[in-house]
Parts: structure tokens; C-alpha cells; sequence
């Protein structure tokens, strides 16, 4: 007795997904066609040639690219032309003139025309140049400078409260500031109505005020000035080059040529740059100091020569009372010929 089957016969089955993966084939057989050519459909000019739209041959030259651009556009402009597809026709029409009106598009269409089977390459090409931002070069450096002189001007302002901050606890400029702060009468501590910590921090503010107005700080913390960023280094080094070849032209004139005595700035001027000091550096070092630099005349050079070699052997001498270069002495002498390599 046969047995029923709720299932398709087993050929049909089979038929049924032949015919399945016939589609498929068929599908993706259509989509390399369409490619074939170079043509993929939402690239460039879409699955008509952008020189055909035109009217005109891979080799044309731009201007002939051009004239037939104009000719066909009036031809099919939305306003002259009234027919049903005039758009459209007009929309495809500045398309593929963008496209090939440009020398570097126009070359990667070429290329995608060439090799249609770079698929991906000619997908990446193509919005590159509408992806990525046209930015003009000059505004680019523009904004860095500008970002750079305001981080400059930025960490220079935070040096110099931080320096601030360091003298208002220092028992000396607090204690000056103090006396100042009284002769004014700015300092009153039996106000009415107010907090004590309000108190506090409005003589915080007043002792900083008054120390800001007193104390000349100098070097790498000293008060920022707009003059030294970026911006208008770049702007004035035209004027300050010119005036620094003046300078130098005069330098020249009066100790080379004439052999006149150096003066008293310039005297300075040598001596901070023999020791290899910045202006804020030498402005830094205590008047003292600087004093007994200048009355050693170090422009002269062999007593800048005697000056080096007594702080070398200063130097030396520190070092070799020094335990920590003893023990560093002793051990490359026991370790010398020593190597070795950890991981």
C-alpha cells in the first residue's frame, strides 16, 4: 500500500533550485555586463559615457570639450527647451561636462573606462575628490599659527601667575605687600557682614595686585606680551632682519673698522653672549653677580678663556668631593670592560 508524502517529488525540488541559482547567475551576469564597459551606475556620468553625452572622442581637447558643453546646454536648457526630459537631458549633460572639464576626473574616468574590474578603485577615486574638503593651503597655515600663538600666550600666562603665586608665599614679598596693602587702607578685616573666607580671599586678591604692580618678573616667567607670539614674530621679522643688519653694520663700523672702545652695553652684550645667556637669563641673575661678571671684562677674550678654565676646574672639584660621582668613578673602573645585555 503506498505511503503518502506531504513533500515535492525530489526532481522538482531539485528544478525549483536550479532555476533558483539560474537567477542569481543571471542577476550577477548582468551586474559584471554592466560594468564591463566601465560603467557603474551612480559613478561619474552612471551607465551612459560621459563622452557620448557630449558628443565627442576620448582624445578631444578641452576647448572642443568645452564648445560642445555650451552648445548642447542652450540647446537643452529647462528654460528654452520645454520638452518632458529637457532636464533630465540637461542635468546628464553638466554632468558629464564636470566630469571631464576637470583634468584629474577626467583621468580617472578614463582609467574606470580601461579597467572596468577595479570596481572598488574607481568607487574610492570618485568621492575622494567630493568627500575630502577643499581647503585653501594658506588658510590652513593661518589657523596653526594662530593655534600656536594662542597656546603660546596661554602657557606663558599660566608661568607667570604661577610665579606669582610662588612669590605671594615667600615671607618677604608677603610681608612687603602687607605694609603696602595698609598704607592704602586696603586691608580691613572688621567689615560687617561678611564671611571670613570672603575676607581671605579678598586679601589674597589685593596682596597679588599690589605684588604684580611691584615685583619685575624676568626670565622664563616673566608677563606675557602679545609682541612675542608667533603671529607677530612672523609678521615683524621683515622690520626686526632690516634693523638687525643696521646693527651689525654699525657694529662693524665703529670696533672693526675704527677700533673704538666697546660701551657699556655693548661690554654686556659680549659678556652674556660668551656665557651663552638668553636676555631674560642675564636680566634674572641677581645685580651682584652681575656686577662681578662685567669687572672681569670678559669681552676681552683671554680673560673669558682664564674665567672657563677656573670653572672647570671649579667643576672638577666638586665632583670629585662629590660621593655620588666617587661611586660612579668606582664602578666604570670595576665595570669598564663590562657588558652586558638584559631582556
Amino acid at each position: 500500500m503506498p505511503v503518502a508524502s506531504w513533500g515535492r517529488p525530489k526532481d522538482a525540488t531539485s528544478t525549483i533550485l536550479t532555476a533558483a541559482k539560474m537567477k542569481v547567475f543571471v542577476a550577477l551576469l548582468l551586474l559584471l555586463v554592466g560594468s564591463a564597459h566601465g560603467l557603474i551606475e551612480g559613478l561619474y556620468c552612471g551607465t551612459r559615457n560621459c563622452y557620448e553625452v557630449l558628443d565627442v572622442d576620448r582624445g578631444t581637447e578641452a576647448a572642443e570639450i568645452r564648445r560642445a558643453y555650451r552648445k548642447l546646454a542652450i540647446q537643452y536648457h529647462p528654460d528654452k527647451n520645454k520638452s518632458p526630459d529637457a532636464h533630465e537631458k540637461f542635468l546628464e549633460i553638466t554632468t558629464a561636462y564636470d566630469v571631464l572639464k576637470d583634468e584629474e576626473e577626467r583621468a580617472n574616468y578614463d582609467y574606470m573606462l580601461d579597467n572596468p574590474d577595479e570596481v572598488y578603485s574607481h568607487y574610492y577615486h570618485y568621492y575622494r575628490r567630493r568627500v575630502a574638503p577643499k581647503v585653501d593651503v594658506r588658510i590652513v597655515i593661518a589657523v596653526t599659527i594662530t593655534v600656536i600663538s594662542v597656546v603660546q600666550y596661554i602657557g606663558w600666562s599660566h608661568s607667570y601667575n604661577a610665579a606669582l603665586s610662588a612669590a605671594l608665599r615667600m615671607p618677604h614679598y608677603r610681608t612687603r605687600a602687607k605694609g603696602i596693602a595698609r598704607e592704602r587702607g586696603l586691608l580691613d578685616r572688621k567689615k560687617k557682614g561678611v564671611l571670613k573666607e570672603d575676607l581671605k580671599a579678598e586679601e589674597e586678591a589685593t596682596l597679588r595686585s599690589i605684588l604684580e604692580e611691584n615685583i619685575d618678573v624676568v626670565g622664563g616667567y616673566s608677563k606675557p606680551q602679545v609682541w612675542d607670539v608667533l603671529w607677530f614674530t612672523i609678521v615683524f621679522s621683515p622690520y626686526w632682519g632690516v634693523m638687525y643688519g643696521i646693527w651689525k653694520a654699525k657694529w662693524v663700523w665703529r670696533y672693526r673698522v675704527k677700533g673704538q672702545d666697546y660701551s657699556e652695553e655693548d661690554r654686556e652684550y659680549i659678556t652674556r653672549k660668551r656665557l651663552k645667556l638668553s636676555e631674560n637669563h642675564w636680566k634674572a641673575m641677581p645685580e651682584e653677580k652681575r656686577s662681578e661678571l662685567l669687572e672681569r671684562e670678559l669681552w676681552v677674550e683671554a680673560n673669558f678663556n682664564q674665567y672657563k678654565t677656573e670653572q672647570e676646574d671649579e667643576m672638577k672639584t666638586k665632583l670629585a668631593s662629590s660621593g655620588k660621582y666617587k661611586m660612579y668613578r668606582r664602578y666604570m673602573k670595576n665595570n669598564k670592560n663590562r657588558m652586558t645585555f638584559e631582556d
